[in-house]
């Protein structure tokens, strides 16, 4: 109850009541139940055809190459369009995706898969930024965003509990149609969200006709802008590189885990669960410490957490040491990503260079993440995999701790 009654305060506050924002974030929900069930199975179906970890790794890493691909085309693709038609592609690509991956029994046809799979995940990214950027204000851009990742955590934290569920007999047809069912509630809300946007009054579209630049020029930007923010730029990559492990080993993780206790089936939830409790406090962290230094403080603590993997042997205390070691992590994204909004606010004009960027340093983590994922597996097991991902954490947070400025003015370094 307590969460709820500031889950509504912050609403109120944000003068987010009674406005369509609810009904993408409501689609966001169910599409975030049919993502989180389709990226839980997608490991066990590859596996399930004899591909070793190692193989699995490098095809699901083939999602992100595809869709740092996509990056880098898609402005040229979807110049003159909005919200509703790359929705619409979204939602074609997702009903088509469990179907391939379902039928997959090839390296080719599961890569094809993987393509697709990152090609519609971008888009949902390009649909959220076009809806808030036409129509929500400037200043209730950040509220708007922070409730569509609410949405989207609860999505991923249900995902996994009922899939779960549905394996216990074996891998069939039944989670692939309960993905589908969630899919067209999905779609529903999108055509409600249609509706009740028909008449709204679109904000800033003019502006995004504004700095528009050469190939040439976005590469030199891209590079001036890269080296200012690479510390920034590496905990991004380092954050999606941990999400890439989890939904990567995590699942058969979870299921090695089954023989042993009941519980095991909630390895995910441990991992998925603090996303959507620390988001209440961590705003008190970041005034006191300052957002980069709250980011690094709480991935060397979470890091050094997750060493302690190794020492877990029981069920339960390695989901223990997952959802503390969560709880510390789950901090450093809304951290950092608030330390973007700071920089895309003093520079607007360098708002799609800033936003790209950081797109593109997620992409890279998403690709190397399941690849080293399922090598180490191969290798040193499930507990060392985490393990050695706890001690990669650590030299990395000391790292940010002596690398990185307090305060970054991008305008600034960018006339030196």
């Amino acid at each position: 109850m307590p969460h709820i009654r500031h889950f509504v305060r912050y609403l109120q506050e944000n003068k987010l009541n009674k406005k369509p924002i609810y009904f993408l974030g409501l689609m966001t929900l169910f599409w975030a139940i049919y993502e989180g069930t389709v990226a839980f199975l997608t490991p066990l179906v590859i596996s399930a055809h004899g591909f070793s970890a190692t193989m699995m790794g490098i095809i699901i890493g083939t999602s992100a190459i595809a869709g740092a691909l996509f990056d880098f085309i898609v402005c040229r693709i979807f110049k003159d369009t909005n919200y509703r038609k790359i929705f619409f592609i979204m939602f074609a690509c997702c009903l088509i995706y469990p179907f391939i991956l379902f039928k997959a029994n090839s390296f080719v046809l599961f890569v094809a898969a993987m393509a697709l799979w990152g090609i519609y995940y971008d888009l949902k990214n390009i649909g959220n930024f076009d809806y808030i950027g036409r129509f929500t204000k400037k200043e209730e851009h950040a509220s708007s965003f922070g409730l569509i990742q609410v949405f989207l955590s609860l999505g991923f934290l249900v995902a996994p509990i009922m899939v779960g569920a549905l394996i216990a007999d074996g891998l069939n047809w039944k989670p692939f149609a309960l993905a589908w069912i969630f899919l067209v509630i999905a779609f529903a809300f999108l055509g409600i969200l249609i509706f009740f946007t028909r008449k709204e009054i679109q904000i800033q579209a003019e502006d995004r006709k504004k700095h528009v630049r050469t190939i040439w020029s976005e590469v030199l930007i891209w590079g001036k802008l890269g080296k200012i923010l690479f510390p920034v730029l590496l905990l991004t990559f380092f954050l999606n590189l941990i999400d890439a492990f989890f939904w990567t080993i995590g699942p058969l993780f979870a299921e090695s885990l089954k023989d042993v206790h009941e519980l095991a089936g909630f390895f995910m939830t441990a991992y998925s669960l603090p996303a959507l409790l620390v988001g209440w406090f961590v705003g008190y962290f970041t005034r006191r410490f300052g957002k980069k230094r709250t980011a690094s403080l709480t991935l060397l603590i979470g890091s050094l957490i997750l060493c302690l993997i190794y020492f877990a042997h029981t069920p339960i205390m390695i989901m223990l040491t997952i959802f503390c070691a969560s709880s510390f992590i789950s901090m450093s994204w809304p951290a950092i990503n608030g330390a973007y909004a700071d920089y895309i606010s003093e520079t607007e004009k360098y708002e799609k260079e800033i936003a790209g960027l950081e797109d593109f340093y997620t992409n890279i983590g998403y690709a190397i993440g399941p690849m080293s994922a399922g090598f180490l597996a191969d290798r040193v097991g499930h507990n060392g995999t985490f393990t050695f991902l706890g001690v990669c954490g650590i030299i990395l947070a000391f790292y940010l701790f002596l690398h990185s400025k307090k305060h970054i003015n991008i305008n600034t370094e960018l006339k030196k």
